[in-house]
């Protein structure tokens, strides 16, 4: 079984991240059983049947976001999933950490934030700070390395989801 980071730790990851094939549509493919990752495109063509499913306790259900896709689409439905999974394609498309910080701050969303994709373990600690939680690193990082990445920088000067008051105003407090 695949690992994350998770929490700060190393966990199995139980999640199969679902993708379209060349030729699938949304509508029609057949979906596997177990806790699934869908694409935003499957649970806007099929969000009643999935939300449905969501609901048993053996397939929890989450969708992720690619990059040029806002969470504003699931706005109406983030409380029905137990993970939202943000897609960083290449290591320099920065647009998920946008869509991690809005689903934290503007939708106020308290489940799983997972970073998918191109995911280099310099980045981890700039991501929890847009309200990443769960990180799925490409497959040629070491997760153990990743961990101590979080620790590089031991005090941040801006104001973010994980510190939303900024280092000039901890220290007047």
């Amino acid at each position: 079984m695949p690992e994350i980071i998770k929490n700060g730790a190393i966990v199995a990851d139980s999640w199969q991240l679902f993708k379209l094939a060349a030729g699938e549509t949304a509508e029609t493919v057949a979906l596997p059983a177990g806790p699934l990752l869908v694409p935003l495109a499957v649970w806007l063509a099929r969000r009643q049947e999935l939300a449905a499913r969501g609901e048993a306790d053996s397939n929890p259900l989450g969708v992720w976001l690619d990059a040029g896709e806002g969470p504003e689409a699931l706005a109406g439905d983030l409380d029905r999933l137990a993970v939202v999974g943000v897609n960083f394609p290449k290591f320099t498309d920065g647009r998920s950490y946008s869509s991690a910080r809005l689903l934290r701050e503007r939708y106020g969303y308290t489940g799983e934030i997972r970073a998918l994709g191109d995911v280099l373990y310099d980045q981890l600690f700039a991501m929890r700070r847009c309200g990443i939680d769960a990180y799925a690193l490409r497959a040629d990082q070491n997760l153990e390395k990743a961990l101590a990445g979080f620790a590089t920088f031991s005090e941040t000067y801006q104001a973010a989801v994980d510190q939303p008051q900024p280092l000039f105003r901890r220290r007047a407090a």
